[in-house]
């Protein structure tokens, strides 16, 4: 998520931002990684694949692996909404 976020920077998450309405594009959200389940990543999203699926973009393309290399991630594995950054 270079340049918005750095190593050790911490967020604030709201994992209660999706209960009634689906993630928007642009918002940056928390979401497992669908492969490895105990990962947790920072991602933007980018689009949603009607109300079931996002897909994810990290804020540095030429580094980041996001939904160009795993594909959609389901709503389902969104964590929540990334509300604060403190560095």
């Amino acid at each position: 998520m270079l340049p918005l976020l750095v190593p050790g920077d911490e967020v604030l998450v709201n994992p209660r931002a999706y209960r009634n309405r689906l993630p928007r594009p642009g918002e940056i959200v928390v979401a497992c990684h669908p492969a490895r389940p105990a990962l947790r990543l920072i991602k933007r999203v980018a689009a949603l694949s009607g109300d079931r699926y996002c897909h994810l973009i990290g804020d540095n393309p030429a580094q980041s692996t996001d939904s160009r290399s795993f594909g959609a991630v389901s709503i389902d594995n969104i964590l929540g909404r990334v509300t604060s950054i403190f560095k």
